[in-house]
């Protein structure tokens, strides 16, 4: 007598970010990587102040020359699709002209914005900065910030191999993204 055994497959079920979107957040924070739900720990207080302080910054710029949206607090931006990837950016531009292109029945952006910042946390890992870069720079984004509250210290980034150091004692501008935007680097790690 032959036994036959067949191997069990259990296939993940991926997820897509219209489900995502419908399960509610219920205070919780994540973001979806090729289908796959990642939890992340809340942010810290101070990292929540520097992230009103940027958009705080930004919207004002951004509302007084009627240029686009600033938005903050993790919001979702698609990356890919099928299976789904979306990434939480800290803080968000994105043009009038690149947010009218925007699906807005899908919940999460659907189009890249120009800017992205994204502010360290002390438990962050390089590796992981670099791949979000590399995503958010492969849809488009033109210009991403990567603030560190430690060193107060913004990196900015044209590519993830073209970044700029600006020092505390710098001012910070977005160059031909927001033309004519400038703020003290100092300012936005004030406590």
């Amino acid at each position: 007598m032959t036994l036959e055994l067949t191997p069990t497959q259990t296939k993940e079920k991926l997820i897509t970010g219209e489900e995502l979107w419908a399960m509610g957040s219920a205070g919780d924070l994540y973001e979806l990587i090729e289908g796959r739900i990642i939890y992340m720990s809340p942010t810290g207080f101070l990292h929540g102040q520097y992230e009103v302080g940027i958009s705080e910054k930004l919207n004002r710029f951004v509302r007084q020359h009627k240029l686009g949206k600033v938005v903050s607090g993790e919001v979702g931006v698609y990356i890919t699709r099928n299976p789904d990837t979306i990434r939480a950016a800290d803080v968000a531009y994105i043009s009038k002209e690149r947010y009218a292109q925007h699906d807005k029945s899908k919940g999460y952006l659907t189009v890249a914005p120009e800017l992205v910042v994204e502010i360290l946390s002390p438990d962050d890992r390089w590796n992981d900065v670099t791949q979000k870069m590399r995503e958010y720079f492969s849809i488009g984004v033109k210009l991403m910030w990567i603030a560190d509250p430690q060193s107060r210290r913004v990196y900015a980034y044209r590519s993830p191999t073209e970044a700029r150091e600006f020092k505390a004692s710098d001012t910070l501008t977005a160059d031909d993204v927001l033309p004519g935007f400038s703020v003290p680097v100092d300012e936005l790690f004030e406590e």
